[in-house]
C-alpha cells in the first residue's frame, strides 16, 4: 500500500513539474545581440525567449539560419502550432506535401499535426524566426480547419494601405487550432511619430522592428529596439512605440489571445 501511495504522489510530482516548467514571460525587448548563437552541422539557432504566457503553457521564439543548400531537419509534425518568417534569404517551405519558396518578409502559419518540412535551397544562407506555442485551453482541431488550416502568406501579395502616419500591411486576422484569434500585420511608421499613446488590450502582442530603430514603452518605461529584437508585450500590459530613427520604420505586430 505504501508503496502504491508513493508511486502515485511521484507521479503528481512529475505532472506537476511539467506543468511549471516554464516560467512566465517578462513584458519587455528581448535583444537579438545578446541571444547566443548555438552552431551545429547545417545551422546555427539563437534562442530569443521561451516560458508561459497568460494564454500558452509553452511559448518560443527562436530564430534559425540553414547554410546554403541544407535542411535543418527531415520533415516532421508536431502539437504546437508554428509560425515562420522569414528574415533575409529564400526559405523553401513544405506543407503537406505542397512546397512554398518564401522570401524576405513572407510568413507560414502551420497548424498542429499538420507534416511540415524546411529546406534552404539557394546558395546563400536563409535565417527565419520560428514561433512554437502551445495553448493553455484544450488544442480545437476542427476550428482550426474551419479557419483554413496551414497557409504561407507572401509579402509581395500584401496590398501597402497609405495613411496619415505611415501605412500598413494587413496580413491575416483568424481563429487557430491553439488560439481563439491571432491577428499579424505590418505597420510602416513615419520618422517622429508615435503610433498611439499608451494603451491596453486583452490581446497578449509581438513587435519585430525589420528595418530600423524604434522605442517602445513598456508599463511607462521606454526602451530601444533595434532590428531584428523581440518586443514581447503580454496581456494588459500598457504600452506605445514611437520612432527614433531617420527615415521611415517597419515593423511586424501580432496579437493573439
Amino acid at each position: 500500500m505504501k508503496n502504491i501511495l508513493f508511486l502515485i504522489i511521484l507521479v503528481y510530482s512529475i505532472n506537476c513539474m511539467g506543468q511549471e516548467a516554464f516560467k512566465p514571460i517578462k513584458a519587455q525587448i528581448y535583444h537579438w545581440d545578446e541571444a547566443i548563437v548555438q552552431k551545429k552541422e547545417t545551422m546555427e539557432q539563437r534562442t530569443l525567449l521561451e516560458g508561459s504566457t497568460v494564454d500558452f503553457k509553452h511559448f518560443k521564439i527562436h530564430a534559425t539560419t540553414v547554410y546554403p543548400n541544407q535542411a535543418p531537419h527531415p520533415s516532421h509534425a508536431h502539437d504546437e502550432e508554428e509560425l515562420i518568417i522569414v528574415k533575409s534569404g529564400t526559405l523553401t517551405v513544405n506543407i503537406a506535401n505542397k512546397a512554398y519558396t518564401l522570401e524576405k518578409g513572407s510568413i507560414a502559419l502551420i497548424f498542429s499535426g499538420d507534416t511540415h518540412g524546411l529546406e534552404n535551397k539557394s546558395d546563400s544562407a536563409v535565417t527565419y524566426y520560428v514561433i512554437r506555442y502551445e495553448s493553455k485551453a484544450p488544442k480545437n482541431l476542427e476550428r482550426g480547419q474551419q479557419a483554413g488550416g496551414s497557409f504561407v502568406v507572401h509579402w509581395n501579395n500584401v496590398p501597402f494601405q497609405a495613411h496619415d502616419k505611415g501605412g500598413i500591411r494587413k496580413f491575416f486576422d483568424k481563429p487557430t487550432s491553439m488560439t481563439k484569434r491571432f491577428e499579424m500585420h505590418v505597420t510602416t511608421l513615419n520618422e517622429g511619430l508615435e503610433s498611439h499613446p499608451p494603451h491596453t488590450h486583452r490581446a497578449a502582442e509581438i513587435l519585430l522592428p525589420l528595418d530600423n530603430i524604434a522605442e517602445e514603452s513598456i508599463n511607462g518605461n521606454w526602451i530601444k529596439a533595434r532590428k531584428g529584437d523581440i518586443i514581447f508585450l503580454e496581456s494588459n500590459i500598457p504600452h506605445a512605440i514611437k520612432n527614433t530613427g531617420k527615415g521611415t520604420v517597419t515593423y511586424f505586430a501580432f496579437q493573439f489571445e
